[in-house]
């Protein structure tokens, strides 16, 4: 029988001595404002440049310690700080949330990612949450506002650093908005925000979700077919996963039982998908078929592993089915086998063997907020479990 209570120390342990103390002690640039992510793994400062995306994720992660593990005021103040440097320097003329910009706000790149638009407003969400800020929750609306026209017409905006193929639309795309509409709109109780957050989850469920070939696909056809030729095969094991737990989150609210089932089921055909049998861990992509996309989607990255960790046990804690916990703790096992740094913090790349690799994947960051948000809901899951677990031992 699985430790639970063991498990959430462990978990709070890495989230609060290794994870966070990182981040306050080598990110926060109290000087020029916001948080530096070019860091090495040892917490030195490569670059004071500063992604955009980055600083709106850190909003979301120091708002949530705050939010969902204790109220305390060191966290409040990064999340505050991080804030007033993304309200002054993030949007563009017309209300874009740019892509990155100089130590002191001054930029570098603009508008070239709408990702940057869902992740402002999901860290605004959750700032309003832990502030009670009028002012976050304004410019969350005109971020919704602006991007929802947007993203009715897909092919017309940039999603760097990773572009769409022409004539295709994107499931991350339909996954991060429906998130983060969904949760702006439940905060709001907002009725039209959170249709247009479930919109893009019938997307993610019913076109790039196909059952009948168990996969999630990274891109559609603007008519919702199949692409059946690479990069139209691709698959993502991790990305899908990722995407299932935010279904469940979406349906749960919702009530819809037959929904969070699909999402539950999804995560199995991706673990099993993503799994290497040889070395362990999850690859980073896969081909639709099974075989590896290109040669070099057999690396192991960290943010996949996080993300599966919290599924496979948010799916446990609702279905209870054996292979979740089978498989959580095999993923446990490799995760910290391989990942954890001497510093705090993960390393971010393996090789397929496991061995680290020195380039970091699509931007040059080490973000304070995949493995942060991974430990921040695990904990929530693990105190339910380890609760439930302590009652029955009373009851017996």
């Amino acid at each position: 029988m699985t430790d639970f209570a063991a498990l959430l120390a462990l978990y709070r342990s890495e989230l609060l001595d290794r994870t966070v103390p990182f981040w306050l002690g080598h990110g926060m640039d109290w000087e020029n404002g916001g948080i530096c992510t070019v860091l090495s793994d040892d917490g030195v400062v490569l670059s004071r440049d500063k992604y955009m995306w980055s600083q709106l994720r850190a909003i979301w992660t120091f708002s949530a310690l705050y939010n969902r593990i204790e109220r305390r005021t060191e966290w409040l103040d990064a999340a505050r700080h991080i804030y007033e440097f993304a309200k002054r320097f993030g949007r563009d003329g017309r209300g874009n949330w740019v892509f990155s910009v100089e130590k002191d706000g001054r930029p570098i790149q603009g508008a070239t990612s709408i990702y940057a638009d869902g992740f402002a407003i999901g860290g605004l969400t959750e700032y309003a949450k832990a502030t009670g800020s009028e002012e976050a929750i304004r410019l969350a609306r005109d971020t919704y506002r602006n991007v929802r026209e947007r993203l009715a017409h897909p092919g017309t905006y940039p999603t760097e650093p990773l572009p769409i193929p022409a004539g295709c639309k994107a499931h991350g795309i339909s996954m991060i908005f429906a998130k983060a509409f969904h949760d702006l709109g439940s905060l709001l109780d907002d009725a039209e925000i959170c249709r247009v957050g479930l919109d893009h989850a019938g997307q993610v469920m019913d076109i790039f979700r196909r059952p009948e070939r168990r996969r999630v696909y990274e891109f559609v056809r603007f008519d919702n077919s199949l692409w059946e030729t690479p990069p139209g095969t691709a698959v993502v094991p991790g990305h899908a996963i990722e995407a299932m737990w935010f279904m469940i989150h979406i349906f749960r609210r919702l009530g819809d039982r037959e929904r969070v089932r699909q999402a539950i089921e999804c995560i199995r055909w991706h673990i099993e998908l993503g799994w290497d049998g040889e070395f362990g861990g999850i690859l980073l992509a896969r081909d639709a078929a099974g075989t590896f996309w290109t040669d070099k989607e057999d690396t192991k990255i960290w943010w996949p592993h996080a993300e599966a960790l919290y599924a496979l046990l948010l799916a446990h804690s609702i279905v209870g089915e054996p292979w979740c916990m089978d498989w959580f703790a095999r993923v446990h096992d490799y995760s910290f086998g391989h990942f954890p740094s001497p510093h705090g913090e993960w390393v971010q790349r393996l090789d397929r063997r496991g061995k680290r690799i020195d380039n970091i994947a699509a931007m040059p960051v080490k973000d304070p907020f995949h493995l942060a948000r991974s430990l921040i809901h695990c904990t929530g899951v693990l105190r339910e479990l380890s609760a439930d677990g302590a009652r029955g031992k009373a009851d017996r």
